[in-house]
């Protein structure tokens, strides 16, 4: 079973200790996310200004039914028995303006007047769109400024969390990767970081934003007209029935898309990586319709949330467009009535406009919000899941090694009871050469896999030079132990980098003669760029071959203290496999040499050759000692030689 939760089996929408372990992944950048969190503030409050000053210029200036000037020297000319710095109460009646005295009297204006209050009003108007103009460009500057400045930190946030989460993978013991499906862990550290770099951005601060107009809104539209007000927010309750309904649904919906999109990560990563099998045995077609149903599964998860966010959001605009029309309704009549100014009502219109935007916006952010616990749910499963092998507390650091290798009655199973090796007990010298054949699945490569603690055994011991492998630590013990296996891994890079690996501190001329030692630097020097030729990836630039001469090379250049030849020369043409053989006895030399081969030829040289069957030796000596015994050596031998003889008639 797998070690994490399926996407369907998450169902927290919201959890506290997964927030605020994402929030400590952003206190690094804390002053950054405070001054975004206030420059929304400030955008939000630009929001709210522009409908107030389209009212003040409405009711104050262009359509007012009743206005107090303050005269200044100049216009109280215009106005016989008011002087300077007085008030006048002026009123407009179809569109003739009067001036309102005390006792109610009213004295009509004559054009100079009406003139001159023209005037002002028009001044007063510029003025306002003057402003007007400045607060949607310092809106533009701060809105700028604070996306900038968030994707800049929640960039480095996400990098911060990819990097631990690499690096956490690459200290995950063998057992671990081979019970996970490589597309999941795929979509762990690419898909999944991505989902919480949107929460960072559009959650984590901009949903402050959102808050603030709600508010703001309330506010401002309470103190204008707090009947108005009532009638506005009076659709509320539907939007919330909405958003509950929409919210019960749409997490389903995005959990079975979460699904089928690692499941299309896996099915590409396998055929992607087997592309080579699937022409060979023409399965292209095959493999093309499996994608094809896989790639239709997520098509139809997508195609469900989008039918619930399609039915969601102009739900949310149909209730909106109902309080707007309420609003006209309900303001029309009081502005007809003349109970409020028709400046209010339309400020009304725009902010029901505004309300209903960020209740869109948090309920996309309560989506990104779900796909961010799931995903960091995930996340964080897999960065607490522990290796199966881990250093001792009290590991010894061991800078080098003699070579000897002590098998104590070793017993060993991948899966509990199915026992791959049983009761393996031998001793190997230093210096000493050791070959293991035996039948498929005899488990030879287990051996290899225990020695190097790639898996930990059930029962007995494994001591190099006298020391459990168990107290040593893993970084010193696989520095002693120099492994050339069967499928060459060759990194993106150039041939130099994949012979030093490590070796930082190798120069070119010792790479060189490191390959030369291996006979490597033949073919080397004939590639365009010699030592600085690119390779692809894995390698499929080279033959199988010259990958596995480029590994020897990269062996000798770590110069371990045990060497471990599994299936070196198989699989290569016999001009190579020359060169090998002519390469193997200088790796060889001055170490402890364990080599795994199915053909018997390779392996004639050991001082002492180990079979194997069905995870037990059966059988131990030279080459010529095991022929002699007539026993299960014998008969691979026989069956090798006739087989040989078969194929040259």
């Amino acid at each position: 079973m797998s070690e994490f939760h399926e996407e369907e089996k998450l169902e927290k929408t919201y959890d506290s200790q997964l927030m605020m372990r994402l929030l400590g992944y952003a206190k690094p950048y804390l002053a950054i996310i405070l001054l975004c969190i206030v420059l929304l503030g400030l955008i939000a409050a630009t929001d709210l200004a522009q409908p107030y000053l389209f009212k003040v210029a409405i009711d104050d200036h262009l359509n007012y039914a009743e206005k107090t000037y303050v005269l200044d020297e100049e216009t109280a000319l215009y106005f016989s028995g008011y002087s300077a710095e007085e008030e006048i109460n002026v009123s407009r009646d179809e569109g003739q303006l009067f001036v309102n005295a005390q006792d109610g009297s009213r004295t009509a204006l004559n054009d100079s007047a009406v003139a001159v209050l023209r005037q002002k009003d028009q001044q007063a108007v510029t003025e306002l769109a003057f402003l007007l103009v400045l607060i949607l460009l310092a809106g533009l500057l701060m809105n700028f400024a604070q996306v900038y400045m968030l994707n800049y930190a929640s960039n480095r946030i996400i990098m911060t969390i990819r990097h631990q989460l690499f690096a956490h993978l690459q200290g995950m013991s063998q057992s671990f990767y081979d019970r996970q499906p490589v597309g999941r862990l795929v979509t762990r550290v690419t898909n999944d970081t991505e989902t919480l770099h949107e929460m960072y951005t559009s959650v984590l601060v901009n949903l402050f934003k959102d808050v603030f107009l709600l508010i703001g809104i309330v506010v401002i539209m309470l103190r204008l007209d707090l009947r108005l007000a009532l009638v506005s927010f009076s659709l509320i309750p539907l939007i919330l029935l909405a958003t509950w309904f929409f919210r019960s649904r749409v997490r389903e919906a995005y959990r079975e898309v979460r699904l089928r999109m690692a499941k299309i990560n896996t099915s590409l990563n396998e055929n992607l990586s087997g592309m080579r099998t699937i022409h060979v045995y023409r399965q292209e077609q095959p493999q093309f319709q499996r994608f094809d149903e896989v790639n239709a599964t997520y098509l139809k998860a997508n195609e469900k949330e989008n039918q619930i966010s399609s039915v969601f959001r102009p739900a949310v605009e149909l209730i909106g467009s109902l309080a707007l029309a309420l609003v006209v309704y309900f303001g029309g009549y009081q502005v007809l009535a003349g109970r409020i100014e028709f400046g209010v009502l339309f400020a009304f219109i725009n902010y029901i406009r505004q309300f209903f935007q960020p209740i869109n916006n948090l309920t996309e952010k309560y989506n990104i919000l779900q796909s961010a616990m799931a995903s960091s749910e995930r996340i964080f499963q897999l960065m607490d899941k522990k290796p199966d092998i881990v250093d001792a507390p009290n590991a010894q650091a061991v800078q080098s090694l003699t070579g000897q290798i002590t098998f104590d009655h070793v017993w060993f199973a991948y899966n509990e009871d199915e026992w791959i090796l049983k009761d393996i007990d031998f001793t190997v010298n230093p210096g000493e050469s050791i070959a293991f054949v035996g039948a498929t699945g005899a488990g030879k490569t287990s051996l290899i896999h225990l020695i190097a603690r790639f898996y930990d055994i059930q029962k007995g011991s494994i001591r190099l030079d006298g020391i459990d492998i168990r107290d040593i630590r893993q970084e010193d013990l696989r520095r002693q132990i120099g492994i050339v296996l069967q499928d060459v891994l060759l990194f993106s890079g150039s041939i130099a980098d994949n012979i030093s690996l490590n070796q930082s501190d190798l120069t070119r001329d010792e790479i060189v003669a490191i390959a030369k030692e291996v006979n490597a630097h033949t073919f080397i020097e004939k590639t365009p760029q010699g030592y600085d030729q690119p390779v692809m990836e894995r390698g499929s630039n080279f033959s199988t071959g010259q990958q596995q001469l480029i590994s020897f090379a990269r062996t000798l250049a770590a110069n371990p203290s045990i060497l471990v030849l599994d299936e070196a020369t198989s699989n290569i043409d016999a001009e190579t496999e020359d060169l090998i053989q002519k390469a193997i006895p200088r790796l060889m030399e001055g170490r402890t040499t364990i080599a795994i081969a199915h053909r018997l030829s390779t392996i004639q040289h050991c001082d002492r050759i180990i079979v194997l069957h069905r995870g037990e030796i059966v059988e131990t000596g030279t080459h010529q000692e095991l022929l002699k015994k007539r026993g299960y050596y014998y008969r691979l031998y026989q069956l090798q030689v006739h087989a040989a003889d078969s194929n040259v008639s």
